[in-house]
């Protein structure tokens, strides 16, 4: 049996999933895991121990160190070590891992019944990969995979939507922080690394910008209101699908970069956490003319991916091994034959 645990560390949240086999079956001694989301944020105590999610009321907590590309990430310094931000990410990954599995992961990895994978943004230089590679080895996690998110994601739509025709999927990746877009090739026959053109970033889209946006709104028509009113139901999508229609600009951008058309995707794949809202699938569905694919909690896509992926990793390395003892029998019994 093989079971797989899937980490996506978000700027905003941390989502873990699992995955067991085609049966539901989980290996010996392994209790059932429900998804989890935590705030990603770090607090250590006294003793230098990490604590995943929490903001206390006093002391200091460590937010917004997740993106790796961002300058001036947060540094901590923890007793006589200073943490830099790919240190940090690897501390959440640990102490979730270790949290969800109830044990240290040094004494799960290289069992041979659980695999880990880890995502990270798909705009990551490979200096930036080998720092958070490097990192996580330094915590004990050197068994865990790393993968893209669109490409954690393209392995749960192969798994709900599966077998996939040959094609292009472009992943609508719309968070609490930024916008990601990716273009992948997926199906039978798609490479290993499935990414066309250019995977591109935007801070100026996500839960965060549209919560500027829906301030910036709210004081324009407050005019002379002390307690400027709230948004109604109506005026909240309406302003949601002019947010999702500005982001546009950078689907075009993305599909310019890997030179094809909108006509050239087969289906879009929204995930994410501020994606969650009906218009945002709506207004993708209209305005690019494609079929679109969202999860019933999207934020959730990315990790439930990786843990699919995690699982498959494990069952063809299991697959692998079982060849080469094969092989290795039969040359002993031929290698015998031929003696006698």
């Amino acid at each position: 049996m093989a079971f797989g645990v899937g980490l996506s560390i978000g700027t905003v949240n941390t989502v873990c999933s699992t995955a067991a086999d085609r049966t539901g079956k989980l290996p010996p001694g392994r209790r059932s895991i429900p998804p989890a989301t935590w705030r990603t944020t770090l607090t250590f105590d006294s003793s230098g121990t990490a604590r995943v999610g929490r903001i206390p009321r006093h002391g200091r907590v460590i937010t917004d160190f997740a993106d790796l590309t961002q300058r001036g990430a947060p540094v901590a310094r923890v007793g006589h070590r200073a943490l830099s931000a790919a240190d940090l990410v690897a501390t959440v990954a640990y102490s979730v891992v270790a949290e969800v599995l109830g044990k240290p992961p040094a004494e799960v990895l290289g069992h041979g019944d659980t695999g880990i994978a880890i995502t990270h943004p798909a705009g990551y230089p490979a200096a930036q990969v080998a720092d958070l590679r490097t990192a996580l080895d330094g915590v004990g996690l050197t068994a865990a995979t790393l993968v893209a998110e669109p490409i954690a994601a393209a392995g749960w739509l192969a798994a709900e939507r599966g077998p996939l025709t040959p094609g292009l999927a472009l992943v609508y990746d719309l968070g609490g922080a930024g916008l990601d877009i990716t273009l992948l090739r997926v199906g039978m026959g798609a490479p290993s690394n499935p990414i066309v053109g250019l995977p591109l970033h935007s801070l100026d889209y996500g839960g965060r910008a549209f919560g500027d946006m829906v301030a910036r709104t709210l004081r324009r028509t407050a005019g002379s209101q002390v307690v400027p009113r709230g948004l109604s139901d109506a005026g909240s999508g309406e302003l949601r699908g002019e947010h999702i229609r500005r982001s546009l600009s950078l689907v075009y951008k993305c599909l310019r970069i890997a030179d094809v058309t909108m006509a050239d995707v087969d289906r879009i794949l929204v995930v994410g956490g501020a994606a969650r809202p009906p218009e945002v699938a709506q207004v993708l569905a209209k305005e690019l003319a494609r079929p679109v694919v969202v999860s019933a909690d999207p934020e959730r896509t990315i990790a439930d991916g990786a843990a699919i992926v995690a699982r498959q990793a494990l069952l063809a390395q299991e697959s692998a091994s079982h060849r080469h003892h094969s092989l290795t029998g039969l040359f002993r019994r031929v290698t015998r034959v031929a003696a006698l």
